[in-house]
C-alpha cells in the first residue's frame, strides 16, 4: 500500500508561483512513475504532468508546458510540481497520483491518490 500526501497549495495572484509537494510512504517509491492531475469545480480530473520512475522522462499538458516543472527526489520519496506564471484558469484541486508503471497521462493508470491540495489563482 502507498499513502500520498500533497502540500503547498494556496492562494496566489496571477503571475505568481507555487511549489506543490507529494510525499509518499509505504512501498518503494522509486518503483513507480508519478503524476499530477487537477480538477476544477464541475469538470473532470485532467492531466497536468508526469515523471518516470528515475526522473528521466517527463511530460506535460499543453496548458502548462513551459510554466510548470515536475521533479522527484527518490531518497525523500517526494515528487514536486513547480508552478510559475500562474493563471486564474489554473485554479483547481491538485492531486498526486502514484503506482503507474510508466509516465502516463491517464488517471486510470494510477493506483494511488492523495487527498488533494487547493490552488487558487486570483486575477
Amino acid at each position: 500500500q502507498v499513502q500520498l500526501v500533497e502540500s503547498g497549495g494556496g492562494l496566489v495572484q496571477a503571475g505568481g508561483s507555487l511549489r506543490l509537494s507529494c510525499a509518499a510512504s509505504g512501498r518503494t517509491f522509486s518503483n513507480f512513475a508519478m503524476g499530477w492531475f487537477r480538477q476544477a469545480p464541475g469538470k473532470e480530473r485532467e492531466f497536468v504532468s508526469t515523471i518516470s520512475r528515475g526522473g528521466s522522462i517527463t511530460n506535460y499538458s499543453d496548458s502548462v508546458k513551459g510554466r510548470f516543472t515536475i521533479s522527484r527526489d527518490n531518497a525523500k520519496k517526494t515528487v514536486y510540481l513547480q508552478m510559475n506564471s500562474l493563471k486564474p484558469e489554473d485554479t483547481a484541486v491538485y492531486y498526486c497520483g502514484g503506482g503507474s508503471m510508466w509516465a502516463s497521462s491517464r488517471p486510470r493508470d494510477y493506483d494511488y491518490w492523495g487527498q488533494g491540495t487547493q490552488v487558487t489563482v486570483s486575477s
